[in-house]
C-alpha cells in the first residue's frame, strides 16, 4: 500500500499518527461520496480522452465493487491507508490493476476531499431538515392533543401573562421551521463543485471539463476561479455549523422549561417511564437525564462552530493543512444534531400536561384587566395601567 502523495522515502510511524490524526475513523462514512465522486471524474476524464473507455469502465465497476464491500464490513480505513482517498483508490489499483493509477490525473486530494465533503455536507443538511420536520409533527400532536390546556406564560421566572400549550408549543415550531429553512439556505452555498480545481490551481495542459462532473454531481454550479475551491473550505461547514447551533438552542430551550415543568414543584408535566432513568441510590428516583443533556447538547455544538471558525481564521490563501482538522467538529455537531432532535421528538410523543396541577395567579390577568378599563372606560393605557398597579403595590 502506498499513500498518494508516496515518494519513497520513510515516514517516521509517529508522524503519521499525528498527521493522519482520526481521518481513518472519522472518513467511513465518506465512502460512498468519495466512490461518486471519483466516478464522475472518470467518466469525465474518458469523456475528454483522457483515459479510455475500457479503463473508465474498469475504474466505475471496481469502485462500486468496493463501495459495496465497505458496506459489507469486509475492508475498513487503517491508520496506514490515512484517509478514505488512499484507501479506495490502494484498494482499486490493488483489484484491477494499472487502470487504477490512472484515476488520479488531473486533481488532487485537496479537491477530492473537498469534493466528497461537500456531498456528504449537501446530504446532511437536506437529511438534518427532514428531521427537524418530524420534529415540527411531534409538536403539532401535542398541541393538537392538548393545546387548549392554560399554562402560565413566564417573565423573569415569574407569572406574566396567560399563556397555553399551544402558544408554547406555536413558539417553538415558528423557530424550527426557521430551522428547516436555514439549513435549505446552507444546501445552495454547499452546492457549488471544486472537482478540478486540483491543489487550488487548477490543471494546466490538461482539457478537463468541469461542467461535465458539475452535471453527474448535480451541483448547482461550478466553483470558479479555481483558486475559490481553496480560499472557500471551512465556509460551508461552518454555516451549517451556525444553523446547527441556532436549531440547538431552541431545543436547549424547550428542553429546560420541560425540566422546569417536570419538577415535583411545578409537576406541570408527566413522561413517558421508558424516557426517564433511576437513580443508584434513592429507589423513588424517575431521572429525566434524556432533558439535561439536550440542554446541555447546544453548548457542544456552539464549541463547535467556535472550533471550525478559528481553524480558518487568518489562514493564507491556497491550501494548508490545518483544513483537515475541520472534520472533527462538524461531524461531531452533526451527529449530536441528529441524535437529539430524533430523541425530543421521541420524547414529545409520551409527553403529558396535567391541567389539574397547573394554577394560574391572579396577578397574571393584570393586563387583560387594564385593556379592559382602556375599551370599556377609555381612558388611556398609562393611566389604566397606574389603576390595576395599585391593587398589587402591597
Amino acid at each position: 500500500m502506498s499513500r498518494l502523495w508516496e515518494k519513497g522515502l520513510p515516514l517516521d510511524a509517529r508522524v503519521l499518527r499525528y498527521t493522519a490524526g482520526e481521518d481513518h475513523l472519522l472518513d467511513a462514512r465518506l465512502v460512498p461520496y468519495d466512490v461518486r465522486g471519483s466516478i464522475a471524474h472518470a467518466e469525465m476524464l474518458a469523456a475528454t480522452n483522457l483515459i479510455s473507455d475500457e479503463d473508465c469502465t474498469a475504474i466505475c465497476d471496481g469502485l462500486k465493487a468496493l463501495e459495496q464491500s465497505f458496506e459489507n464490513g469486509d475492508w475498513h480505513i487503517s491508520l496506514e491507508d490515512e484517509d478514505v482517498h488512499t484507501a479506495l483508490e490502494s484498494r482499486l489499483t490493488g483489484n484491477i490493476g494499472s487502470a487504477g493509477g490512472r484515476l488520479h490525473l488531473g486533481r488532487s486530494r485537496n479537491d477530492q476531499v473537498l469534493t466528497a465533503l461537500r456531498l456528504y455536507l449537501r446530504d446532511t443538511a437536506l437529511d438534518l431538515a427532514k428531521r427537524v420536520t418530524g420534529l415540527r409533527a411531534s409538536i403539532a400532536d401535542l398541541a393538537n392533543r392538548q393545546g387548549d390546556v392554560e399554562i402560565p406564560g413566564y417573565t423573569h421566572m415569574q407569572h406574566a401573562m396567560p399563556s397555553s400549550v399551544d402558544l408554547w408549543c406555536g413558539g417553538f415550531d415558528e423557530g424550527f421551521a426557521d430551522a428547516v429553512a436555514g439549513l435549505e439556505a446552507v444546501h445552495k452555498r454547499i452546492n457549488k463543485n471544486p472537482l478540478g480545481s486540483a491543489a487550488g490551481y487548477g490543471t494546466p495542459g490538461l482539457p478537463l471539463d468541469r461542467e461535465l462532473t458539475t452535471a453527474k454531481l448535480e451541483f448547482d454550479t461550478t466553483q470558479s476561479p479555481v483558486t475559490a475551491a481553496q480560499l472557500s473550505r471551512g465556509k460551508a461547514e461552518s454555516a451549517l455549523l451556525f444553523e446547527i447551533a441556532l436549531m440547538m438552542q431552541d431545543l436547549s430551550r424547550m428542553a429546560s422549561d420541560l425540566l422546569m415543568f417536570y419538577t415535583q414543584e411545578f409537576a406541570y408535566i408527566s413522561l413517558a417511564p421508558e424516557v426517564t432513568t433511576g437513580s443508584s441510590i434513592m429507589p423513588q428516583k424517575r431521572n429525566p437525564d434524556v432533558l439535561e443533556l439536550l440542554r446541555a447538547s447546544s453548548a457542544t455544538t456552539q464549541a463547535c462552530l467556535d472550533e471550525a471558525l478559528m481553524i480558518t481564521a487568518k489562514l493564507p490563501s491556497g491550501y494548508h493543512r490545518d483544513l483537515q482538522r475541520l472534520k472533527a467538529p462538524v461531524f461531531r455537531s452533526i451527529d449530536l444534531a441528529v441524535d437529539s432532535v430524533d430523541i425530543m421528538a421521541y420524547v414529545l410523543e409520551g409527553l403529558a400536561f396535567l391541567p389539574d396541577n397547573i394554577s394560574l395567579d391572579e396577578g397574571i390577568f393584570a393586563t387583560a384587566e387594564a385593556y379592559r378599563l382602556v375599551t370599556e372606560e377609555g381612558i388611556p393605557f398609562r393611566e389604566a395601567y397606574r389603576k390595576i398597579a395599585e391593587r398589587y403595590a402591597k
